[in-house]
């Protein structure tokens, strides 16, 4: 077990990998093949290229949380380079929120990676985030031409996003 590398692999002809990493939590199964509920993952040749890590962030969980930033540990650097995203669920029943946004947010901003927010509970807005992460990892991988991860993180970064002083 090691810090997870981009370019540890050779990447697969036409193949692209996304990695979740978060609780365990039957609505994620419903969006990814590779679910680890934390980093580091163990050694495994077989394992596939990794083209993208989402980091998932159950707002209604603080043990999510800090899975999530002991996870963070476990990644190389050049992953930060537009192939890391956060994702925030339960966003839509904020007064049962044990994790605040703003928290998530702060997470979202010290990394430098952008950050989704999405209600897994609602069918529509899980088929939609499922086929934005498809699109983030199409690029990321390589598979759109003109596009970089690099580009897709300069995209996805909003103008209205709070600066660092003012969180």
């Amino acid at each position: 077990m090691s810090v997870l590398r981009p370019l540890d692999k050779l990447p697969g002809l036409n193949t692209a990998t996304i990695l979740l990493v978060g609780t365990d939590d039957v609505l994620l199964q419903q969006l990814a093949i590779h679910l680890a509920k934390s980093l580091p993952l163990p050694s495994d040749v077989n394992r596939p290229r990794i083209d993208l890590i989402v980091f998932v962030v159950n707002l209604h969980s603080q043990h999510s949380l800090r899975n999530v930033e002991e996870s963070l540990h476990h990644v190389d650097s050049t992953f930060f380079l537009g192939k890391v995203s956060f994702l925030a669920t339960g966003a839509g029943q904020e007064s049962h929120c044990s994790v605040h946004r703003n928290t998530v947010v702060k997470l979202a901003h010290t990394y430098r990676s952008p950050l989704l927010f999405c209600d897994l509970e609602v069918e529509g807005f899980r088929t939609t985030m499922a086929q934005r992460l498809v699109r983030m990892l199409q690029i990321c991988a390589g598979h759109v031409p003109g596009v970089s991860a690099l580009n897709l993180l300069s995209l996805l970064r909003s103008t209205e996003n709070p600066s660092l002083e003012d969180l």
